[in-house]
């Protein structure tokens, strides 16, 4: 049961949660509990929109960072929802299960999700030798700032869900 209520948002959230709805075609119980705090549901919304409309990384990949995060921080809610998402952006499900581990048979795939796992466990402490990974695995520096945006994002979400006990509104995903 959530540790805040799902209901009675504020009056400024309104109109953001009429856009959550209109994108999901339902309002995802996460969006409910944040948006007690107009300016946390605006923020949220932005980012996800940016690196969705306008990164470069590309939605499955996004989703696969999604994941991956999710599942290290143990968040139910999130690696639910972005295995459902990721899905939605044309990956498989084996290629959803196997990021929730880090691991990609796409070589460049594997690079992003080892480096957003490294962000993840060492609190961002990489090497010069871990970004020129993502250099050799074909990445340009706007693409390693977006999967460091991505992991922050997603780091975020785990939080609010896992710290407010957000009920999961999407099927159920097993951890790794």
């Amino acid at each position: 049961m959530s540790r805040i209520t799902l209901e009675n948002a504020p009056a400024a959230s309104q109109p953001l949660l009429a856009q959550v709805h209109h994108a999901f075609g339902a309002t995802p119980n996460m969006f409910k509990a944040v948006a007690h705090s107009p300016a946390a549901l605006q923020s949220m919304w932005a980012a996800f929109g940016a690196l969705g409309s306008k990164g470069t990384l590309g939605a499955k990949l996004g989703e696969q960072i999604a994941v991956a995060v999710a599942n290290r921080n143990r968040c139910e809610y999130c690696l639910a929802a972005h295995t459902v998402l990721g899905q939605n952006a044309g990956a498989t499900a084996g290629e959803m299960s196997a990021a929730q581990v880090g691991e990609s048979s796409d070589p460049r795939t594997a690079a992003a999700l080892a480096f957003a796992l490294k962000v993840v466990e060492q609190r961002a402490q990489v090497t010069d030798a871990d970004v020129a990974q993502l250099r050799q695995a074909g990445f340009a520096d706007e693409q390693v700032v977006e999967i460091i945006a991505h992991v922050a994002l997603n780091v975020f979400t785990n939080y609010i869900n896992v710290a407010l006990d957000v009920p999961v509104d999407f099927p159920a995903v097993s951890f790794k």
